[in-house]
């Protein structure tokens, strides 16, 4: 029992504490719920129970139930199965008749044998009866002993399974291991690659230089004009600009020398092809200009069509030049001025004839002036566009350049100009050159026609932009123009000296009111279109009727209507307040004279004629002072619009007032608005003393009689006062024969009739020289209150 116990100790053993036993206990029922038995497995155990609840009964001793001498073996619920097993005793009826172990070998004869055969049985019957817990213990031992080996293969099978598990892990690590590798060295590969197509981007750069120095060296002329060579260009100038940025390379600073001279190279090749070409054109238009017989529309086809049929070789070169020079300008812009100074030299060539022909043609010596400003300016303004025109389908900078060539063409026509602007003595031509020039300058084009796109241009992004915009005439008319100003502004101030400072007036210039009353009469056609030939400056209802005012007044209105739309504003304002206070000072002389002419009847003559010319003057200054602030205000809208300011006067505007934003600064503004003002205060001074003067003159005669008697009678009370003899009695007042009722009525009606009569004769002389009716009111009330203090 011993041993075979061994095996279930050793297992029970091995369970008691596995490595990953559970501490909690299950009952039978818990186990018979987790894990249920087979119907193959019941009938198994009931099999086993049904064989073990009636064991058989030893050899030779067994008996029949119910001969039994002793108690049997307790009997189960079930009825036990028979069993097959041979010790199990069989009835005596049935057994067989053979002899037993158990039987004495020899009868019993003593009790000694008895007890032992006794004994014998006895110990028979225990053997029998502990047979089957003997089988059982056999039974469990084998099922302990498999159940051992099964425990020991499961042990071989954990350790093998640990082993396998152990080799799965290795084997996983090392493929884990493999695969970082592997990882490693793909990364390792793509850098590689990574870095050799960087090296192969940056030496593309360096490798182009062969490619570049292979197209340039390709012998002839026409090696500006293959296919590759506009894009060899652009593609050294990335290659410039590259190492430009990364000087830090190996050898970029000699590279980047030799693609600057491979730039130099090709940006000469162009210039040389350029000029070689505009040489042998302009040597055929030249060889066929020279023949007879040549219309004005072979001229221009000869001129301009045959110029512009070759823009769509060069103007492609010509932009790149252009585009290269102003990103190089040290070393390529010397390039695009000699293909500038070439083709202003061929241009010109060209011209000259041409033009010195035409102005021959207008015959400077004698043609008028005016006429010869007008068609020789007319006619450069066309030839400079046309030549605006054609040079802006070649090229898209050298504006200054440009502009000089343009002017050396006007200077042909200026040389005969300038002399006849110089000596001009009239005032109207002066005036009428400057409109002339003034609407060219208005006139000034605005904007050109949009050119289509060129479909030969290889590179489309760096297309031209047509950056030289518009022509601006205004800058090649501007010196005889500013000759033409400047020989007008001496010429008026000698009128102003001449006419007005040391004007003479004559017996018809004073005799008024006699030219007030003669205009009365109905206006001929004659004066009609001289009132409209004068600026709109002073085209004001109170300033009509410009026959009758004063000579130096005309003149001096006349003088500033013509320069006003023709000089510069702060040059007007000198000239204007010089002569508005020179034709100031001539009015009062002009007003004593008529004043002393026929004295004292004249008086009211001489001071009307100073306040009606005064008037005059003052609205003369008004005007000028509001058209100062309208030129100042339109001068800084023309400026934000970048259009010449709106309200302009005369021919197409005819003001300066475009030219005056940047020349007529706010502080000399303000400075002769200060002087004009001054001139305006001077003005109004003697305009109030003026007008106080014929007031009195209007008011005096009539109160003069009333004045005299009541000084009188002031007199005679006085004299009453400080009598000498108080004690005699004092005469009366109305004793005096000059102060009776019957003189003093008289003397009051004749004063009546005298405001009747000479009141209304100072109306009509008042509205004869005023012609404002509200002018001629205020008057009129002042008048009636100095009679009305007066008596």
């Amino acid at each position: 029992m011993s041993t075979a116990k061994s095996p279930v100790q050793r297992r029970a053993g091995d369970s008691v504490v596995p490595a990953h036993a559970s501490t909690t206990q299950i009952t039978l029922e818990e186990w018979e719920v987790r894990a249920p038995l087979s119907d193959l497995a019941l009938r198994s155990v009931a099999a086993v129970q049904a064989a073990s609840e009636q064991p058989p009964l030893p050899l030779k001793s067994s008996i029949p139930d119910t001969d039994a001498s002793r108690p049997s073996t307790p009997s189960y619920r079930q009825p036990a199965k028979p069993v097959s097993r041979p010790s199990t005793p069989l009835p005596a009826a049935t057994r067989a008749p053979t002899s037993h172990a158990l039987d004495p070998k020899q009868p019993i004869q003593t009790p000694q044998q008895f007890y032992d055969w006794f004994a014998q049985i006895d110990r028979s019957v225990t053997h029998s009866q502990e047979a089957h817990f003997r089988a059982h213990v056999a039974m469990v031992a084998g099922h302990l002993d498999t159940t051992g080996m099964l425990l020991e293969r499961i042990d071989e099978i954990e350790q093998e399974v640990d082993r396998m598990l152990d080799g799965w892990r290795s084997v996983e690590q090392s493929g884990r291991n493999i695969k970082d590798a592997c990882e490693r060295l793909l990364q390792e590969r793509d850098e590689l690659l990574e870095l050799t197509d960087e090296i192969d981007a940056r030496l593309e750069y360096f490798q182009e230089l062969e490619h570049a120095t292979r197209v340039l060296n390709n012998p002839g002329e026409s090696l500006v004009l293959q296919t590759d060579f506009l894009y060899m260009v652009e593609r050294i100038d990335i290659c410039i600009e590259y190492l430009k940025d990364h000087r830090h390379y190996k050898e970029a600073e000699v590279y980047l020398l030799r693609f600057q001279q491979c730039m130099t190279r090709a940006m000469t090749l162009i210039k040389m092809f350029f000029v070689a070409s505009l040489r042998a054109l302009a040597t055929d238009v030249s060889k066929r200009l020279s023949e007879k017989d040549v219309s004005a529309t072979a001229q221009m086809h000869l001129l301009y069509t045959r110029f512009r049929s070759v823009t769509p070789q060069l103007a492609p070169l010509l932009g790149e030049l252009e585009r290269r020079a102003s990103a190089h300008p040290e070393g390529l812009s010397a390039l695009l001025s000699e293909c500038h100074s070439a083709y202003f030299n061929v241009r010109k060539s060209l011209l000259v004839g041409r033009l010195t022909e035409e102005i021959r043609g207008l015959d400077p010596t004698r043609t008028e002036l005016v006429e010869l400003t007008n068609a020789g300016c007319t006619y450069l303004k066309q030839l400079c566009t046309d030549e605006f025109v054609l040079f802006r389908e070649f090229f898209d900078s050298g504006e200054e350049q440009l502009y000089a060539y343009l002017e050396s063409l006007c200077d042909y026509l200026y040389d005969d100009l300038r002399p006849r602007i110089l000596h001009e003595t009239r005032l109207t031509t002066l005036c009428e050159v400057c409109t002339v020039l003034q609407a060219l300058t208005v006139l000034d084009v605005t904007e050109l026609p949009e050119e289509p796109p060129d479909e030969l241009s290889v590179d489309t992004e760096h297309s031209k932009s047509n950056g030289i915009g518009k022509l601006h005439i205004s800058r090649l008319l501007q010196m005889v123009l500013q000759d033409a100003q400047t020989r007008l502004f001496f010429k008026a101030q000698a009128v102003i000296q001449t006419d007005i400072r040391n004007y003479i007036p004559k017996q018809e210039d004073l005799a008024y009111p006699d030219k007030l009353i003669e205009v009365r009469r109905p206006e001929s056609q004659f004066d009609i279109k001289e009132k409209e030939a004068v600026s709109r400056l002073f085209q004001l209802p109170s300033l009509d009727r410009k026959e009758t005012w004063y000579p130096t007044v005309q003149r001096t209105v006349w003088v500033l209507s013509q320069l006003h739309d023709y000089v510069k504003p702060a040059i007007f304002e000198d000239i204007a307040q010089e002569a508005i206070g020179l034709c100031r000072q001539s009015l009062l002389s002009s007003s004593s004279i008529i004043s002393q002419r026929n004295a004292p009847a004249s008086a009211l003559d001489g001071e009307l004629f100073l306040v009606r010319h005064l008037l005059i003057l003052k609205e003369v200054a008004n005007t000028l002072a509001v058209a100062g602030k309208d030129d100042q205000s339109r001068t800084a809208l023309g400026d934000m619009s970048g259009r010449p300011p709106a309200g302009s006067r005369k021919l197409l505007s005819k003001t300066s007032s475009s030219r005056h934003c940047d020349v007529y600064p706010e502080q000399d503004y303000l400075r002769s608005c200060r002087k004009l003002y001054l001139h305006l205060l001077d003005i109004d001074q003697d305009l109030k003393r003026a007008c106080q003067n014929v007031i009195s003159l209007c008011s005096k005669p009539l109160c003069e009689p009333l004045r005299e008697w009541v000084d009188r009678v002031r007199a005679f009370n006085a004299s009453r006062s400080v009598s000498p003899h108080p004690n005699q009695p004092k005469p009366l007042l109305t004793e005096q024969a000059w102060a009776t009722q019957s003189t003093a009525e008289e003397l009051h009606e004749r004063f009546v009739e005298a405001c009747d009569r000479d009141l209304r004769i100072s109306v009509t002389r008042l509205r004869l020289y005023l012609e404002d009716n509200r002018t001629v009111s205020i008057l009129l009330t002042h008048v009636k209150t100095r009679l009305w203090m007066d008596t």
